[in-house]
């Protein structure tokens, strides 16, 4: 089992691959991971030191998997933090020829474009891109629930209107709209949502929200989801994995009180995680 997990990387703390690839790695997957940044740590401390990289070196650095034959043995693409419009081209450029070489590869969009708290935090030429291409390549998104609203250019605050508003997303490309963060006008006080929704079904699962809000959790789902779809779980399945698992790292988290998720920490927690939170079926 192979993911190319294509997103921002740190060499303190965790955020993009630096969240991602391990978490996928212990559910035996085998992880290429291409950068797209190379910084000291992400954005919210007093100092950060790197860079984004050019689009000529990502896009080199995706060539050259690809003549390793990369892309005709794995299963799934994941893209993540982009960092540039440059960049979000060149991943959209190799996605688009990868599924024409290999048909059977599913990619995996994480359209990482901001929240609630903060708004759009990215480049203001990077989110049309990643709505009119990378979205339309991709099979899955997990869009959380602001970047949702803003690529369906909509508010959704009931899970009809987000269902809604993701089929009508789902003509232009993705088959499978997982949107985390959710709050809904029915979410009971204390508790988050993540709803997946597909063509013909809709599912849903609350875990306790916790009083923290560490940066990287975003690129965690989609790193656990993405999992379990490697591992062909179903959709329900896989949400209920995902939200077990990053429920029991956020837990952890919260316990130690530090700023960074506690992903190593919980290493066998990811995996098999003691509190199931249990994907149910909505109308839809």
């Amino acid at each position: 089992m192979t993911v190319i997990s294509i997103q921002s990387q740190v060499a303190y703390g965790h955020v993009g691959n630096s969240a991602a690839v391990f978490p996928m790695q212990m559910h035996g997957i085998d992880v290429i991971a291409v950068p797209t940044t190379l910084l000291s740590n992400r954005p919210g401390y007093p100092t950060i030191r790197g860079r984004v990289l050019e689009a000529q070196l990502v896009a080199d650095l995706l060539l050259g998997i690809e003549e390793r034959g990369a892309v005709d043995t794995c299963q799934m693409i994941l893209s993540g933090y982009l960092g540039s419009a440059d960049n979000a081209a060149v991943v959209a450029d190799f996605v688009a020829r990868a599924k024409a070489r290999n048909p059977a590869l599913c990619y995996v969009c994480d359209p990482v474009l901001g929240d609630r708290d903060r708004g759009l935090f990215v480049k203001a030429d990077i989110p049309p891109l990643v709505r009119d291409r990378l979205c339309g390549l991709a099979d899955i998104i997990t869009p959380n629930h602001f970047e949702f609203e803003w690529l369906c250019g909509a508010k959704a605050s009931t899970s009809d209107q987000m269902i809604e508003a993701a089929r009508a997303l789902m003509a232009h490309g993705p088959s499978t709209v997982v949107v985390t963060s959710a709050e809904l006008s029915d979410t009971p006080d204390g508790e988050i949502e993540t709803l997946a929704i597909e063509p013909s079904n809709a599912w849903r699962v609350r875990t306790p929200k916790v009083p923290i809000s560490p940066n990287g959790t975003g690129d965690l789902f989609a790193a656990l989801f993405t999992s379990a779809r490697v591992q062909n779980k179903a959709t329900p399945e896989a949400l209920g994995h995902a939200a077990s698992a990053i429920s029991a790292v956020l837990e952890r988290t919260a316990a130690r009180g530090t700023e960074e998720m506690r992903i190593v920490e919980t290493a066998e927690l990811l995996v098999h995680p003691k509190r199931r939170f249990e994907a149910v079926a909505v109308r839809s």
